[in-house]
């Protein structure tokens, strides 16, 4: 276990100049600011804070960061104690990590890794600001714009993105590789031809040498990113669109900061409710889709193609961090529907601007272009047919 905890106490967050407790992240110095000496800094790149850089290679067992400890559901409030005042500050920790104290208005955060996942290991800051978040919201909806849904049309409003912190368990691997199978390399190439008339057929065939394969190898994964919001969950798209988030990835999560709940400040946050052991299967599966990727270069030569008969990792070890990551979401929901519409998200990545969503569509148009195209084809298609009979 790596800890990653902040030395600092829980209550007071303090400027290190003029030791203020009014602080907050500005976009524009994209930095921590003091709202009193107007001091700017940033909190120490994780990576190298906390030792998270070293050698991939070396790693053995399961290395975890203290922010990935396993969530407790039962723990919803703290008490803090004012440093300014004395005065004791009941905070609700499932919906917010800042509160004022009521004698003192200082604001009180908490900085240790309370075990219902609202506290990661580190943070990766936002980079664009709400405007340009909008700009890209826009041109992603005016291409879209043509089978767009009416009440979507009367009703969309980008002013309403909201900046939000994702949780993501970011996980290194050292592995060793297998994959063993069959590939097939063409001799020869023909054609056979049966029948005559209506039942004239010609069909090609190949001959092929098969050769047995086999590839190891060892393999090192860095920063593979991992959803652990059961929200956003990739496979849940019953009651809205969200998998779109892994579609605006990747993140630059290597230049992450240690956890300051300042950088939230501002912005909204989902709480981690996802263990290492419930996405562990699903990392595994994507370090095996890596050795896959990774062998391509190796048998381009098999021109029938390669079919892996066995194929595994052997996980010699990872390293687990959490880390928060920024998007700008843009939620609609049919207003006329209710609580059985759904939810369609567009989600830009605040670091690099890559933008992904889904609109809601008029199957009426999308019908009637089809019957249009339909009909179309079918006039060219009789005037080919006009014109051969009429030679």
């Amino acid at each position: 276990m790596i800890d990653t905890s902040s030395a600092r106490a829980d209550g007071l967050n303090k400027c290190p100049r003029c030791g203020s407790s009014e602080i907050q992240y500005s976009l524009t110095a994209k930095a921590l600011v003091c709202s009193y000496c107007r001091h700017t800094w940033n909190e120490e790149n994780a990576e190298q804070a906390f030792g998270l850089d070293s050698s991939i290679a070396e790693l053995r067992g399961h290395t975890m960061a203290s922010g990935t400890s396993d969530v407790r559901d039962d723990l919803t409030t703290m008490t803090l104690k004012c440093q300014g005042c004395g005065a004791e500050v009941v905070v609700n920790v499932a919906q917010e990590l800042q509160a004022r104290c009521h004698w003192c208005r200082q604001t009180l955060s908490i900085n240790s890794q309370i075990p219902n996942g609202a506290v990661p290991d580190a943070v990766l800051p936002f980079q664009l600001t709400r405007e340009e978040a909008i700009e890209r919201i826009d041109a992603f909806t005016a291409k879209r714009r043509t089978f767009a849904d009416g009440r979507f049309k009367q009703e969309y409003v980008p002013e309403n993105v909201m900046g939000v912190y994702i949780p993501y368990l970011v996980v290194d691997g050292n592995m060793h590789a297998l994959l063993q199978g069959s590939g097939e390399v063409t001799t020869r190439q023909y054609t056979v031809t049966t029948g005559s008339g209506d039942n004239k057929r010609t069909e090609t065939y190949y001959d092929a040498d098969v050769y047995s394969i086999q590839r190891a190898f060892d393999l090192l994964v860095d920063d593979l990113t991992v959803e652990s919001a059961a929200r956003y969950d990739a496979k849940d798209n019953q009651r809205a669109t969200n998998n779109i988030l892994n579609a605006v990835q990747p993140y630059d999560t290597e230049n992450a900061v240690a956890y300051n709940s300042n950088y939230l400040k501002n912005f909204t946050s989902e709480r981690r409710d996802l263990n290492v052991r419930d996405v562990d299967d699903e990392v595994e599966d994507r370090f095996l889709a890596i050795a896959r990727a990774k062998v391509l270069p190796t048998i381009s030569g098999y021109d029938r193609g390669v079919r892996w008969e066995r194929e595994g990792v052997a996980v010699r070890g990872t390293r687990w961090v959490a880390v928060y990551v920024p998007v700008w979401l843009y939620s609609y929901a049919d207003s006329a529907k209710g609580q059985d519409s759904l939810v369609h998200y567009i989600a830009v990545n605040a670091r690099n601007g890559n933008t992904m969503g889904s609109v809601p569509v008029s199957h009426p148009k999308i019908f009637a272009v089809a019957c249009a195209a339909g009909t179309v084809a079918a006039v060219i298609g009789a005037l080919v047919g006009f014109g051969s009979y009429f030679f």
